[in-house]
């Protein structure tokens, strides 16, 4: 199987982990800033542990450590607004909205890797951001997370995009990892130090909480986090961004069966949801015929 189609086939995988993140944000029962806080030191512990067992060297230039932290920083502001976003709606708002990072990366990635805006991923954009606004207008209740939802899908185009620069320039993707986590592992550290009195009591939760916030720090950020880096040697930002859509169909189907919220969200929710997922298809099917033109024209 080729490099190409095995990190497709990771991708898929790594989404449908992630689908899992937005549930276990609900059933956690702790404020955002301190889930996020416990979740990177967590994902950190994870990704230094899986290091030191490959034998893999932490050795960095100070210069690239600097970029990589500050990458970080930006990671766990994702996160706190994901999961804020979760706290004040929940998990199917959150998602639904948290597919308009297409659109962000539509025009963020252009700029990073010096090449045109593409007419039809800014037209997939206005679809987003059309059905945003149908969710927008009737499910009024949750325009604090709606908000914070869009804030985390523009936070996520913008890491993802820089991630990939670094990846094709050539860096490690664990040590990556690692000092995104510790950027915004200590970012966030300080935060919570002028915000919470007792840092040390925060480590006091439920043997549930415990259990639901390993699985969200292991097998669903320290794993997913190392093969997402591999994954864009070969898969460009935007297309990871798409598939990210994904993320949203598989949470909001484990909302349904596991947390019920088809119960009280309304038809115009699903309609926005369906125009929102419906842009994977149209985008796949856009950027194959693009695909082709090239090829054909190069040939000419």
């Amino acid at each position: 199987m080729s490099n190409n189609r095995t990190d497709y086939l990771l991708l898929h995988f790594i989404v449908f982990i992630w689908g899992w993140t937005a549930i276990l944000g609900e059933l956690i029962t702790l404020p955002a800033d301190q889930l996020v806080w416990i979740r990177m030191l967590i994902a950190l512990c994870g990704i230094i542990a899986w290091m030191l067992f490959t034998r893999q060297s932490l050795a960095a230039s100070p210069k690239n450590v600097l970029k990589y932290i500050g990458t970080g920083l930006i990671v766990g502001l994702h996160w706190i607004c994901f999961y804020g976003s979760i706290k004040v709606s929940n998990a199917s708002v959150t998602l639904a909205v948290f597919a308009s990072g297409s659109l962000f990366t539509a025009f963020i990635e252009p700029l990073f890797f010096r090449r045109s805006i593409r007419s039809y991923e800014i037209a997939s954009g206005i679809l987003v951001m059309i059905a945003i606004g149908i969710i927008f207008g009737v499910e009024t209740e949750y325009t604090w997370g709606i908000v914070l939802g869009i804030l985390a899908a523009l936070t996520s185009s913008f890491f993802g995009v820089i991630n990939s620069v670094f990846i094709r320039a050539g860096h490690q993707s664990s040590v990556i990892s690692v000092y995104e986590m510790l950027g915004g592992f200590a970012g966030l550290s300080v935060y919570m130090l002028f915000a919470h009195d007792n840092l040390g009591g925060m480590f006091s939760m439920s043997g549930t909480n415990w259990f639901y916030m390993l699985l969200l720090g292991l097998a669903c950020t320290s794993l997913p986090f190392l093969i997402s880096l591999r994954v864009l040697r070969s898969v460009s930002p935007y297309t990871v961004s798409l598939t990210l859509n994904l993320e949203s169909v598989y949470g909001i189907i484990l909302s349904w069966l596991i947390l019920h919220h088809n119960k009280f969200l309304t038809v115009y929710f699903y309609v926005g949801t369906a125009i929102i997922l419906s842009t994977l298809f149209l985008n796949a099917w856009m950027s194959r015929r693009y695909g082709e033109r090239r090829k054909t024209a190069a040939s000419e």
